[in-house]
């Protein structure tokens, strides 16, 4: 493999936004799934993760496929649903940006914790990101099943080794939550404004 499993994601940040500015659907949807074959290397620690990422890419993929140039801006079938007011359903796109938005947090937390707390062990990473992160907006059962899937977190030198590649995995991982947190915050921002950010899990 060229370079670390994070190179795909992180050529693909670089063509999030247009010229304009402006957040881009698809390049937006393809760094996430860049992340994908990064948490298949977790294990089954991170299956329900990876499964409700995946669940809210294909969500979002099928609401922009259905219109590929009125929803180019990943915002405007938000907006769209906003103006609605259907955004608050469990099914809508907006909530599914919101959850897409939220395990990113989180993986981007967990990375950094994984560069900033050598010491730490895998589950302890794991913890404190999720504490960090999605613990606050899910229920009590949600929040159970990722106690105990965390429990299951790979050894960390073993799972550094898988993921380094040919690269320098440090110098990646730190590139990626650089690159990839403000894209996050510019999602919150725009779910706060229109009222959307604080939903939790039902």
């Amino acid at each position: 493999m060229e370079g670390t499993v994070f190179a795909p994601a992180l050529e693909g940040i670089k063509h999030v936004k247009s010229e304009e500015g402006v957040m881009l659907t698809t390049p937006f949807l393809d760094v996430c799934k860049h992340i994908l074959p990064i948490i298949e290397k977790f294990g089954a620690a991170m299956a329900l993760v990876k499964s409700d990422i995946g669940g809210n890419i294909t969500r979002l993929e099928n609401k922009y496929l259905s219109n590929p140039t009125k929803y180019t801006n990943l915002y405007s079938m938000v907006q769209e649903e906003v103006e609605a007011k259907t955004a608050k359903g469990s099914s809508s796109c907006t909530n599914g940006l919101l959850w897409l938005t939220r395990a990113m947090d989180f993986l981007v937390a967990l990375f950094r914790n994984l560069l900033e707390h050598q010491d730490w062990a895998m589950s302890q990473a794991c913890s404190d990101s999720y504490s960090k992160t999605l613990k606050k907006w899910h229920g009590w059962l949600a929040s159970s099943s990722f106690t105990v899937a965390m429990k299951l977190a790979p050894d960390r030198k073993k799972f550094m080794d898988v993921i380094c590649g040919t690269g320098d995995i440090n110098s990646d991982i730190e590139k990626f939550c650089t690159t990839f947190s403000p894209l996050l915050e510019e999602n919150h921002k725009f779910l706060a404004n229109v009222g959307m950010d604080e939903l939790k899990a039902s």
